[in-house]
């Protein structure tokens, strides 16, 4: 009789773009397509239904006893290393018998940074490359391990494909913000850039991306700006998911504990060290008459990988 491998877990950030959830939503589906031998299921951490617990039970009720969980994100944030490892301690808890591995987000993967340069291709149209520059705007984070993750994935970007440079931007709580990156790379010449979204799915933020982008654009006229489109459903970003199940699956997890907040001094968040992680507590993130509250994740986050 042959094992049943364990089920995957998607767990996404959630957004109130409806465009963008439902995205995601098929974004999950199409998994389940690819892999008929595997249960799927997927779920977020706020702001969209479904709630990442409502995926863990459709699992348990589907018969599974275990999951690799993968976070759909391109940055290990605060959600990647807090909520999501305690919304998975805390389902753990209301699934007596339930195991899980957690996998580790997706970025700054080789297979990422091709869907970006395809997106900028299909921007520049034809432009020379040594021409451009680039703006590479991430979500923005508090934690500054996330923030460092996207610079590196613009210094990856830039690196061997002619870009006449990769700069960073961030659309929220982090700085330098869209207006001011793009005074950044004008201040250093440059004549053409383009703004590239480094997220996986539309939604609230990069649609800011693009409206700030407009308006930064339409008061300097001297330099040409183009917006590029977010990475999308690619195949590559499927392949990328079922190859972090697969690590997360074998316990070959090599996540990258040097520069985090919840384990070393970082100068102005020494008070995050050691910190308890708790998952965030939606109105429509429950649906147990409040069971739940107060189970937290003791002592560590995503490098707890199995439990």
């Amino acid at each position: 009789m042959t094992t049943q491998p364990p089920a995957l877990l998607i767990a996404g950030h959630g957004t109130r773009d409806e465009a963008g959830a439902e995205a995601f939503r098929d974004f999950v589906k199409e998994l389940g397509r690819r892999h008929p031998e595997l249960p799927v299921a997927g779920g977020f951490i706020e702001l969209s239904p479904p709630p990442l617990g409502e995926a863990v039970t459709e699992l348990v009720e589907r018969g599974v006893r275990r999951f690799a969980a993968v976070p759909l994100m391109l940055v290990s944030a605060g959600h990647a290393k807090g909520d999501i490892p305690a919304a998975l301690a805390r389902e753990k808890e209301r699934h007596p018998g339930v195991t899980y591995t957690y996998g580790r987000p997706l970025g700054p993967h080789p297979a990422l940074l091709r869907v970006l340069e395809r997106r900028l291709d299909e921007t520049l149209a034809g432009t020379p490359r040594e021409d451009v520059t680039v703006l590479l705007v991430g979500r923005g984070s508090t934690d500054p391990d996330a923030n460092a993750e996207v610079c590196k994935a613009a210094r990856l970007l830039w690196e061997g494909r002619g870009y006449a440079g990769v700069e960073t931007a961030f659309v929220s709580l982090a700085a330098p913000d869209v207006p001011s990156g793009l005074d950044r790379v004008a201040r250093l010449g440059a004549r053409r850039v383009v703004v590239l979204p480094y997220f996986l799915f539309t939604g609230i933020l990069p649609d800011r991306v693009r409206r700030q982008t407009e308006e930064w654009a339409a008061a300097h006229t001297e330099v040409e700006v183009r917006s590029a489109d977010v990475i999308g459903p690619e195949p590559e970003l499927l392949d990328l998911v079922m190859e972090r199940y697969a690590e997360a699956v074998a316990g070959d997890l090599r996540m990258n504990c040097d520069s985090c907040v919840y384990r070393i001094a970082l100068p102005g968040f020494e008070d995050k060290v050691g910190l308890p992680q708790q998952p965030h507590f939606h109105p429509d993130d429950d649906g147990h008459g409040g069971h739940g509250h107060g189970h937290h994740h003791h002592g560590g986050h995503a490098h707890s990988h199995a439990h």
